[in-house]
């Protein structure tokens, strides 16, 4: 974490309404996941959100995370680096979130690198991997793995289809955006700024 002393006022108040966001067993179910996606011998973090961040701030499991979700040969993150230095494994976490975006991902879901990296939003990395199971379970590609109770499925497109029939009569009706003025009259109107006339 970076070297930030605490902080006081306003921005603690800010800090901790962020905190306050952050869900706890929303994170067991998010580490059970990449666990089960990763495939691997992957230690378990012990609980909280210190340990969750800890956990991902490398990078490397998030790297495999979204490798995992692509077919063989077919990974946007082509070398995961396992170094120790800072600016590579921020690096990783950029190449985490631009893989997410291009798999289909909001960029209003994605956390920004610090979020995770010093720990400022701990509940934006959630959202972004909650986005990011949503989808995979939404697309149903085979490259999934885990419980698909874990993440809603993402509404598809409903497409509806008119004859020409219904779109004729379609433009007949007035709509009630349109307005009425049945009943509508100016008598007793004024201009405006004319004091009113009592009698």
């Amino acid at each position: 974490m970076a070297n930030r002393g605490p902080s006081y006022g306003l921005s603690r108040e800010v800090q901790e309404k962020i905190e306050q966001k952050y869900d706890p067993e929303l994170e067991a179910r998010l580490v059970n996941w990449i666990i089960v996606q990763c495939g691997e011998q992957i230690e378990h973090p012990p609980p909280g959100r210190q340990h969750f961040q800890t956990w991902l701030m490398d990078g490397t499991l998030l790297c495999k995370l979204i490798n995992s979700l692509h077919p063989k040969g077919n990974e946007p993150i082509a070398k995961i680096s396992e170094s120790k230095m800072a600016f590579k494994q921020m690096e990783q976490i950029s190449q985490f979130l631009k893989a997410a975006e291009i798999y289909g991902v909001r960029t209003t879901d994605i956390f920004q690198t610090v979020d995770l990296w010093e720990g400022k939003d701990m509940a934006a990395v959630q959202r972004t991997l909650m986005a990011l199971g949503s989808l995979a379970v939404t697309k149903d590609d085979g490259c999934y793995k885990g419980d698909p109770s874990w993440f809603h499925r993402k509404a598809q497109q409903n497409r509806r289809g008119f004859s020409e029939e219904q779109l004729r009569q379609g433009q007949n009706v007035i709509g009630l955006q349109m307005g009425s003025n049945k009943g509508a009259s100016q008598s007793g109107m004024t201009g405006y700024g004319m004091p009113r006339q009592i009698i």
